[in-house]
């Protein structure tokens, strides 16, 4: 553990990564908001950042911060990270390629494709429901504090332990009749995958995008709780006897988010990923569609519905729509958006020190708002 005290001396500004894409070429695009918002790192709300844009007027990329509190080196060029929810992108993309072969129908029953999986007077619910966050399956009450966390994180779950876990919990709403957002849809939905196609969801993700787009970075751990390749250290802090320490968070088993919240990317090949599904080279039309159109019900809130098919819905002051996810993880927060015809998008990770905790990293924050200032 790391005292939240001194720490690396914070690099004086972003450093520019020209080496995470060929592609990425600033052109007339000034960085310098994006630049302000994830400099001074580390400090005690994160320890780095790696932050993508793209406008019309050019790409820029670049770090901040270190990538380990021991050392204090730099976050490496092509860092890994833990991309949280945006692996629900990936998820209800496999899906919808199964849907567009025909192997799988949206409108047909979880109970078809995974017979015994739910209760036998359950009521039906559709693999549509799933992707839209409408099924109503309840999920755990999340185990423990962050020290039982931190003591149970090389825990292994399986899907099935999860869903029946879930399942001790009582149904808040009949499947179709609300959105309630939750990792349950889509880690029974990594089981229809994985049912469909007779392979491991690792497998399909590899198979089916990674390999195809030629994303070196992405794939997913299974029950390896390490992330390979070059990354950045995750730090959570914990208060213990009233000091606050940051406990290294890299190393976690994420077999209790399958398939909805796995992943390990980078952010050249999020923005790969990102570009290639929106222009319908991942999925094609019209099963595309279902990513950008929200299920007309109300959210278990009370308003509207804001997520479709893997994505949410976030309108601009312009009134064009900026599609959105993301991800959080111990130690690491991601997201990816960008707006239909691919023209502004921005990926980020950064490993803040309460990444899931209720407000969300200022560093985060202020990334978001720089970035919406420049869409």
């Amino acid at each position: 553990t790391t005292p939240l005290g001194p720490a690396p001396a914070p690099l004086a500004a972003a450093v520019d990564n020209d080496r995470s894409g060929v592609d990425c070429r600033p052109g007339t695009l000034d960085p310098a908001p994006i630049r302000a918002a994830i400099a001074g790192l580390p400090d005690a709300d994160a320890t780095s950042a790696q932050v993508r844009i793209t406008t019309p007027d050019g790409c820029w990329t670049g770090t901040s911060g270190v990538r380990d509190l021991r050392t204090g080196a730099p976050v490496p060029p092509h860092a890994r990270f833990r991309v949280g929810s945006v692996t629900k992108v990936f998820t209800a993309a496999l899906v919808l390629q199964l849907a567009a072969e025909g192997r799988v129908d949206l409108d047909g029953s979880v109970q078809g494709y995974l017979p015994g999986l739910l209760p036998a007077d359950y009521p039906t619910v559709t693999v549509r429901q799933l992707l839209h966050h409408t099924s109503g399956i309840p999920s755990p009450t999340p185990p423990g504090d962050i020290e039982w966390q931190l003591a149970h994180r090389y825990d292994r779950w399986t899907p099935e332990q999860i869903v029946r876990t879930g399942l001790e919990n009582p149904r808040a709403f009949d499947p179709g009749e609300k959105q309630d957002y939750t990792n349950m849809g889509y880690i029974v939905a990594g089981l229809l995958v994985e049912k469909v196609t007779g392979h491991t969801y690792e497998q399909e993700l590899a198979r089916r995008i990674a390999r195809p787009l030629g994303l070196r970075d992405t794939y997913g751990p299974g029950d390896d709780p390490r992330i390979r390749g070059p990354h950045a250290h995750g730090y959570q802090a914990v208060t213990r006897d009233g000091v606050t320490e940051l406990v290294d968070a890299t190393v976690w088993s994420q077999t209790y988010t399958p398939a909805s919240g796995d992943v390990i990317s980078s952010l050249a090949d999020l923005d790969t990923f990102m570009t290639a599904l929106f222009a319908g080279r991942v999925v094609p039309e019209p099963q595309l569609t279902e990513m950008f159109t929200l299920p007309p019900v109300d959210d278990v809130e009370g308003g509207p519905a804001r997520y479709s098919a893997g994505l949410s819905a976030m309108p601009l002051d312009d009134g064009e729509t900026l599609w959105v996810k993301t991800g959080s993880r111990y130690g690491y927060l991601a997201a990816v958006a960008s707006t239909r015809d691919g023209r502004f998008r921005v990926e980020y990770s950064i490993t803040a020190t309460d990444a899931k905790g209720e407000e969300l990293s200022a560093t985060a924050q202020a990334v978001i708002a720089a970035a919406l200032g420049m869409a």
